[in-house]
């Protein structure tokens, strides 16, 4: 009897047939594989809320340091009483102020200028006074007075020079001035520091300028010592330098 033959089959404590793998992996099965979902964490608040904080502080301190200042000065105010100095032109002699043929100026001018404090507890300490003459915008003379010390409740009266040589002119309207009228108006202006004592307290130097109108001059050979009339009073003004602007 023929033996029956039957597939061969597996042997005795073969392992299980197991799924096809593929290494290294391919970027289709990397793309393929499941990733975490991103969330944002939220953000940490409390570096904002220490910077307004901070920005709160010193906005109080600047008001607070405003309101002090603004309550010293009040009270500075009402106990001393301050006033701007006043400045006049007293006299103005005109030795020389001819313009030549050639267009060349000379000019010369004995100048006393008065300085009155009318504080009674403030006192004024000036540094050197400049001091220029001119007519229509055109520089007809320059001077300077010393440092000098203003005291309370004190007139000073101050002379210098303040003279011109050779400067050529071609401004139309003083040229037409001089050739046309017997007299030209002349406009003043100084220019200094003041540091103002308050007791035993003195503060830093404030710059003022100082501009007096309305003045006529002589002109030609003959206007030695000839007084000069409508000097009057000068305008004073504070000027406060702020960064590169002055006010």
């Amino acid at each position: 009897m023929a033996e029956k033959i039957h597939p061969a089959g597996k042997p005795a404590g073969a392992p299980a047939p197991t799924t096809n793998l593929i290494f290294p992996a391919t970027k289709p099965l990397l793309h393929s594989t499941t990733r975490p979902v991103y969330r944002p964490q939220p953000r940490r608040t409390h570096r904002r809320s220490f910077c307004c904080s901070i920005c709160l502080y010193l906005t109080v301190t600047i008001i607070i340091l405003i309101l002090i200042a603004a309550v010293a000065g009040g009270v500075t105010y009402v106990i001393y009483r301050p006033h701007r100095p006043m400045f006049s032109i007293s006299q103005l002699h005109v030795t020389q102020f001819n313009l030549t043929s050639s267009n060349k100026l000379t000019t010369k001018f004995n100048l006393t200028v008065t300085v009155h404090n009318p504080n009674k507890k403030i006192l004024l300490y000036y540094d050197r006074v400049i001091i220029s003459f001119k007519s229509h915008g055109v520089n007809v003379g320059d001077g300077n007075i010393p440092a000098f010390v203003s005291p309370k409740k004190n007139t000073t009266a101050l002379r210098t020079v303040v003279s011109l040589t050779g400067q050529t002119v071609d401004d139309i309207n003083l040229k037409f001035d001089f050739k046309n009228k017997k007299s030209v108006d002349l406009k003043t202006q100084m220019d200094t520091k003041v540091k103002v004592k308050i007791g035993s307290l003195k503060t830093k130097k404030l710059t003022i300028r100082v501009t007096c109108d309305g003045i006529k001059v002589p002109v030609g050979k003959t206007a030695a010592a000839t007084v000069a009339s409508g000097g009057g009073k000068c305008k004073v003004d504070v000027r406060i330098k702020i960064w590169k602007w002055t006010v």
